[in-house]
């Protein structure tokens, strides 16, 4: 179990943050060329029990650009179970940190790679949860060279969704500062909302009924 911390900026203008990040000598992170598709399914009781504790437990089908379905190897699909509480939830004498800042989202954090997604879910469906909402993005992510010593622990990850793009920092919270710096925002810009959050906030602005959060088309 370890600790979330993280901040996300709207980005308006996505290939222009690619060149900066060039600039800033941002190196991609994980297979391929680093965009990752990613299919997330969230759980909760009838009721929405886990939601009320702020508490999230999700599904979440990563596939890397170019990669296939149920082929093994490089570029393969990974399947990722992941539970998320908040900080007030630590344990007697233990402390998150910068869980008192409210300028980042701070979250205890649990994750599983799973190897059998469909019996998991049958499962939790067999407890009572029902997987609810379901959203989709295209994630990349960089992370800065070795010899920017400010920045190490922390990741920038772009994220392409339905409801806009997004860069999400995450890291400590020193780290998070600096870069949203040199990338030219400032704390007021930090949000730390979730991605249901803003796609039920994005359906009332355009005045149309809230389902799942998915690419009409193929992007």
């Amino acid at each position: 179990m370890g600790y979330e911390t993280e901040i996300k900026l709207r980005i308006e203008d996505g290939k222009a943050l690619r060149r900066t990040l060039k600039k800033m000598g941002a190196q991609l992170v994980g297979p391929g060329r680093g965009r990752v598709h990613e299919m997330n399914l969230i759980f909760d009781t009838p009721q929405g029990g886990l939601a009320k504790h702020g508490q999230l437990l999700r599904i979440r089908t990563e596939t890397p650009e170019g990669g296939k379905r149920g082929k093994a190897g490089k570029g393969a699909p990974r399947v990722v179970l992941t539970f998320k509480s908040p900080p007030e939830e630590l344990a007697m004498g233990e402390e998150a940190p910068v869980a008192r800042d409210r300028r980042y989202k701070v979250r205890q954090e649990t994750e599983v790679v799973l190897t059998d997604a469909a019996g998991l879910q049958k499962i939790f469906e067999g407890l009572g949860l029902r997987g609810w909402f379901r959203y989709e993005k295209y994630r990349t992510t960089y992370r800065l060279p070795g010899r920017v010593k400010w920045a190490q622990g922390l990741l920038l990850e772009l994220d392409e969704t339905p409801v806009g793009t997004f860069l999400e920092l995450e890291g400590p919270g020193e780290a998070i500062d600096r870069a949203a710096k040199e990338l030219g925002y400032g704390t007021k810009d930090y949000i730390l909302k979730n991605y249901l959050v803003l796609y039920v906030e994005d359906c009332r602005r355009r005045g149309v009924a809230a389902g799942d959060m998915v690419f009409g088309k193929k992007k």
